[in-house]
């Protein structure tokens, strides 16, 4: 029988709900404002995005690994979650392009930080049989923010035109739910692990199961593959879609990621998660030829409805399996899993932003070869897996 939903799922899902509804705000505009407001090139775009998504991989596992050995959870995710709330005051101050770019860096910082220990608090909440599902509710709710979001500042820019005073206005108003996301989680009650060994952050990997590290390599290889979303709405863009209408089109990909996001989950409980896993990186093959062809606006808008039941997986399912392979030093595992492959992030953006300026084809092309690697190696170590665990 399949278990109830833990209470302090929805919880997480409501602090989630509100911080992407103050992240997205400003992020579904960021690249539009950054390089045609702001006058940076996209080369520089590549750039800062590889930095952020770098940093927004860079303490988790030393978060995930300080949870693990204290037993708390709550204490770094409000860290986490304020630093976050406190970076965006940046952008109130100043929008230069030098702000524009430390914004963006330090609010993933904050997000690096919260990152593995809320999400092994919440692979604690859960049970195999409904972890799927739980992760995917969890991922519903936090791109429902992403869908509020995009649909706010489309609203203030329509009414207050594009200009820099009316982005400025988006990032006073953007800073409100993010503070109401720490109250929230203040209000949640802990949920404290048991403490793990008293051993150092390298000593820990080889405590990690074998399998976890193969999955992990496969991980980090598909994110070569992984461009900054920037640069599909900078695809959009060439297409035709005006900047209000990027916008909406990034709410779009938010509505098909949290509509299949727990009917995904509910999936691989039944199916598997190595099974939906290897659909996403087929799925993201298919994006990237998608792009590379694309040349009508109803193409663009049935690609981000593909992008969207991509990311509902990519970013719960993968998670769910880390927390199935790693029972005991989850916080570590969902840290170093993150680390691995935000690390890859940087090159994988740098990478895109060098080749779509000779040609943004090039770019998707770049994507598409690796991404098939990655399917191909999933594959065959799925099989590997599926022979240890036959009976004998």
């Amino acid at each position: 029988m399949a278990k109830k939903i833990h209470p302090d799922v929805i919880k997480l899902g409501i602090v989630s709900f509100l911080t992407d509804l103050s992240s997205e705000m400003i992020f579904s505009v960021f690249a539009i404002f950054f390089t045609g407001i702001a006058g940076a090139s996209a080369a520089l775009l590549g750039l800062v995005e590889g930095l952020a998504d770098l940093a927004s991989a860079s303490l988790n596992y030393f978060s995930g690994w300080v949870s693990d050995k204290t037993g708390k959870r709550k204490i770094f995710a409000i860290a986490g979650y304020g630093f976050s709330t406190l970076a965006k005051l940046i952008l109130v101050i100043s929008t230069s392009v030098l702000s524009l770019s430390i914004f963006r860096v330090v609010e993933r910082l904050g997000k690096s930080f919260r990152g593995a220990p809320r999400d092994a608090w919440l692979a604690d909440l859960t049970h195999h049989q409904n972890r799927g599902y739980s992760f995917g509710i969890h991922k519903a709710l936090d791109k429902s923010g992403a869908i509020l979001g995009p649909l706010v500042a489309y609203g203030l820019i329509s009414w207050l035109g594009n200009n820099l005073e009316s982005f400025k206005i988006l990032f006073v108003v953007a800073l409100i739910p993010a503070l109401l996301s720490v109250v929230v989680l203040t209000k949640i009650k802990d949920r404290p692990c048991v403490k793990s060994e008293r051993i150092n952050m390298l000593a820990s990997w080889s405590k990690l199961s074998t399998q976890y590290k193969q999955y992990l390599l496969i991980s980090s290889i598909f994110s070569l593959a992984y461009f900054s979303f920037s640069f599909l709405l900078l695809k959009a863009y060439a297409v035709g879609f005006s900047l209000k209408d990027v916008i909406l089109l990034y709410a779009t990909f938010n509505v098909s990621c949290a509509i299949c996001s727990p009917g995904i989950g509910k999936l691989s409980d039944f199916i598997g998660r190595q099974k939906i896993i290897m659909l996403s990186y087929g799925i993201y093959v298919a994006i990237c030829l998608g792009f590379i062809f694309a040349s009508a606006q109803w193409h663009i808008v049935c690609l981000f409805i593909l992008f969207g039941i991509f990311y509902a997986i990519d970013e719960a399912q993968n998670k769910a399996f880390v927390a199935d392979l790693e029972t005991e030093r989850r916080g570590s595992a969902m840290g170093l899993y993150s680390f691995c492959t935000g690390v890859a992030y940087l090159p994988a953006s740098l990478i895109a932003g060098s080749l779509w300026l000779i040609n943004p084809s090039y770019a998707f092309i770049f994507s598409g070869i690796f991404a098939f690697a990655a399917l191909l190696l999933l594959k065959h170590f799925n099989k590997i897996w599926q022979l240890k665990n036959e009976p004998q």
